[in-house]
């Protein structure tokens, strides 16, 4: 379906809703470098007046990436909640942005409304709001997670410990968790970026982490960042998972760049329930991307218009998000990948893939 939109003496034509989107899109550098920013900022504006008048189902008849090419869409359009999105059928998304800001959106209203809202209607309308509006509506939005403690309670804030080290030194990492503890850090997880993908290093990362969260008796869970598939191999073996990680595209051929698919997904999934490791809840999944993930894994050709797509999968993933962190782990087993963080401050920086090499770790260390 093609758009239109004319200002003064020029008239904007988007050919398609995934132009659409990626025309009405504040200026990145990952959109131009993929080729569909808008050209000026007043095409930028024509494509957000007529992405205000589209219908929300539209969302639901014309898909961003067919459907027979992609496992992403066929997820979201077949979960889709048809009853729960009826009460904002037959809104545009622009009607859907002032609906969003009303009384009327209140946290158990969109509580209901959260399996029926796709990510390409998400993405559309938040296109069309301020920062302040943004704001607002994220404030009225409540996500509660629980694994070996529960994160996500109004008035409350969790933040991730982080002890890394460059040869996964059980020493100094060990200082490291010490060192956040006593600044209060840790809640929502003790997570570890690995230097390296060797089973047998992931391992005593696992253990330590694990010995230090038993022996402090602190309610948090950890998790060391690497490739699935090496710590459904650790499940298999009995070590101490809590959750499972794995970076995560919006799209099947940006998924298969990193070595998973929705399939593999499921069995991480089921793999970490298998452990019984959590205390209040089962929420043991911990996904992260970045922006430009797909453009990085050169996986966005076809695709003229990639826009951010949020996961909207049938189990959740933990909410213990790194909010700055330049260290996001590897797009497959063997490799590791480092970008900017999706933040103003950090949108900038490069974007590079390295091989890795494993380690041994040099030091063993006991806590007493």
């Amino acid at each position: 379906m093609i758009y239109r939109h004319t200002i003064d003496a020029n008239s904007y034509v988007f050919e398609d809703l995934r132009d659409l989107l990626a025309k009405a899109t504040p200026p990145r550098s990952g959109d131009r470098l993929a080729g569909v920013a808008a050209d000026s900022a007043e095409e930028m504006i024509a494509a957000r007046i007529a992405l205000a008048d589209v219908p929300l189902k539209q969302f639901l008849q014309e898909t961003v990436i067919p459907y027979e090419d992609d496992e992403i869409t066929r997820l979201i359009i077949d979960t889709h909640d048809a009853p729960a999105f009826a009460p904002v059928s037959s809104l545009t998304v622009g009607a859907f942005r002032d609906w969003l800001l009303s009384d009327a959106a209140t946290p158990e209203a969109l509580q209901k409304l959260s399996r029926a809202v796709t990510p390409e209607m998400a993405a559309a309308v938040s296109k069309l709001m301020r920062n302040q509006d943004l704001i607002a509506v994220a404030k009225k939005c409540e996500v509660t997670t629980r694994f070996r403690n529960t994160i996500g309670l109004r008035g409350r804030m969790s933040v991730r410990l982080q002890p890394n080290h460059p040869f996964d030194d059980l020493k100094g990492i060990t200082a490291s968790i010490l060192d956040g503890l006593l600044l209060g850090s840790g809640d929502a997880c003790i997570g570890i970026n690995p230097a390296s993908d060797d089973p047998k290093i992931i391992g005593a990362l696992l253990q330590l982490v694990d010995d230090v969260i038993a022996r402090l008796q602190i309610p948090t869970q950890a998790c060391v960042l690497t490739h699935v598939t090496t710590t459904l191999g650790l499940i298999d073996q009995g070590l101490p998972v809590d959750l499972v990680f794995q970076s995560v595209a919006g799209t099947e051929e940006a998924n298969r760049s990193f070595g998973i698919d929705l399939a593999l997904l499921k069995q991480a999934h089921q793999g970490g329930l298998s452990l019984r490791r959590g205390t209040v809840g089962t929420n043991c999944m911990y996904f992260e991307t970045g922006q430009g993930s797909a453009l990085s894994a050169g996986a966005h050709h076809g695709v003229r218009a990639p826009s951010t797509r949020y996961w909207s999968i049938a189990w959740s993933a933990s909410s213990a998000r790194n909010i700055c962190s330049t260290a996001r782990r590897s797009s497959a087993p063997g490799s590791r990948i480092t970008f900017a963080a999706n933040c103003s401050a950090c949108r900038s920086a490069s974007t590079s893939a390295t091989p890795t090499t494993p380690r041994p770790t040099r030091t063993t260390w006991t806590i007493y």
